[in-house]
């Protein structure tokens, strides 16, 4: 039955591997079960509620992903936009988190309208095979500087901006030794290496006195204080546009960015660029979006983590089945997930980072027009700490790059509208 429904033969995938990479990406992206609600919660939004809406958003969507589009993608309310829904919106601009949840909503029903024109899938395949590669590297940088900055590696520094932090102590430490762990067992082709690894550093931490194991089984909290309670009128207002755009501009491009990725990381992107199924993938996350709106989260997006599961060997909706199923089931386990220590999935983000890149070979390094404004949208996603600004800096130097070069002609008309679009949001918006 399973091998009719995700085609596991086809793909020269198991069941075991698909289960194996869905508990790898559920292990990776666990910290948003506490992470979201932590930072949506200082709008004033009841924690624990949040946490019960992070769980269902989460779980819900990613199961939609594995059984109607058959992708190994997980879903969850995004990074970034977390935090533009509460100190931005919220804490900054002065508006309710519940009007900040209508705005949410909306850019969900706009970006499913867009998805449904496949307009969305119009941006997906202009954009230019080196950028594409490009992207999976810039997001290989930006998934292994969230690994260090969680386990304190790179810490800020006055005045070089960032520099190492003190690597004797535990969390570093630990986080290092994480690596080395999975990266020889990677190197040995141990099936489930990154797994290891998580769970290794884990109990290793709790032998040395770092991490406290909280339990396994506790009642889910209540999510009626955020369920339904989105402001769709109040959001509506002309002077809350701008809001809404951003939410839209933002999801937009960073779940483009990473559903691309990702995509081409875990092979599913064709050598032609045809990408199977895509416009489903692209409407999922709308769905998701959506729907968290109404439970009472900020946007849902495709998760930069499903990269973990994939290179555990990952490669159909089984996988995002059983990630999807453990986000359920967290709600009863929540103490369990909880006891997992940054410093255990730190190692695995760094891993990741480092298979991402390997996709970096295949850009035509030897022309310019094409080497220049793939390295930029490499190295703008971990400076900028942005996938979305990666991308549009990327379209805004492909074209201008080409025309300087005289090459204007190679540029499809949809990377020029791009272009201008991008370069219209950094007029608008600024460089946040």
């Amino acid at each position: 039955m399973l091998d009719k429904l995700f085609k596991l033969k086809e793909n020269n995938t198991d069941v075991k591997t698909e289960v194996i990479a869905g508990i790898t990406t559920f292990m990776t992206m666990a910290y948003i079960i506490f992470v979201n609600p932590a930072i949506l919660s200082k709008t004033g939004m009841d924690f624990g509620a949040v946490m019960m809406a992070t769980v269902l958003a989460a779980g819900l969507s990613t199961i939609l992903m594995g059984l109607l589009v058959n992708y190994p993608f997980a879903l969850a309310p995004g990074m970034g936009l977390n935090a533009y829904f509460t100190f931005t919106v919220v804490m900054q601009m002065g508006y309710a988190w519940q009007t900040a949840l209508g705005a949410v909503f909306l850019s969900g029903i706009i970006f499913l309208l867009l998805t449904f024109l496949k307009v969305r899938q119009i941006i997906v395949y202009s954009i230019p095979d080196n950028l594409k590669v490009a992207t999976a590297g810039g997001i290989g940088l930006f998934i292994a500087l969230i690994g260090m900055k969680e386990a304190g590696i790179v810490v800020d520094n006055p005045a070089t901006l960032v520099s190492l932090g003190n690597i004797t102590e535990h969390s570093p430490l630990l986080t290092i030794i994480g690596v080395i762990i999975i990266g020889a067992l990677i190197a040995r082709r141990v099936r489930g290496a990154i797994l290891i690894g998580i769970i290794f550093i884990w109990i290793l931490g709790i032998i040395l006195g770092f991490a406290k194991f909280k339990g396994i089984v506790g009642m889910p909290p209540d999510i009626s204080p955020v369920l339904f309670k989105l402001d769709i009128k109040d959001a509506l207002n002309i002077g809350f546009f701008g809001i809404v755009f951003a939410f839209l501009f933002v999801d937009l491009f960073d779940t483009t960015g990473t559903l691309v990725g990702v995509a081409k990381q875990g092979g599913f992107i064709k050598e032609n660029g045809e990408f199977p199924r895509v416009n489903k993938a692209l409407s999922i996350d709308a769905i998701g979006t959506v729907a968290g709106s109404l439970l009472g989260t900020s946007t849902v997006t495709t998760y930069i983590e499903s990269a973990s599961g994939i290179a555990e060997g990952g490669k159909t909706g089984l996988t995002a089945v059983t990630t999807g199923v453990l986000f359920l089931l967290s709600m009863f386990i929540a103490p369990l997930a909880e006891s997992i220590p940054p410093f255990a999935t730190a190692p695995a983000l760094i891993i990741v980072g480092v298979l991402m890149l390997k996709t970096v070979a295949k850009i035509d390094w030897d022309d310019f027009t094409e080497a220049l404004p793939a390295f930029i949208v490499m190295v703008s996603m971990p400076f900028s700490y942005s996938i979305a600004t990666g991308i549009a800096l990327g379209f805004i130097f492909y074209p201008l790059t080409k025309l300087l070069a005289g090459r204007g002609k190679e540029v499809s008309w949809p990377v020029w509208i791009l272009a201008i679009i991008f370069i219209a949001r950094f007029i608008y918006l600024g460089t946040g």
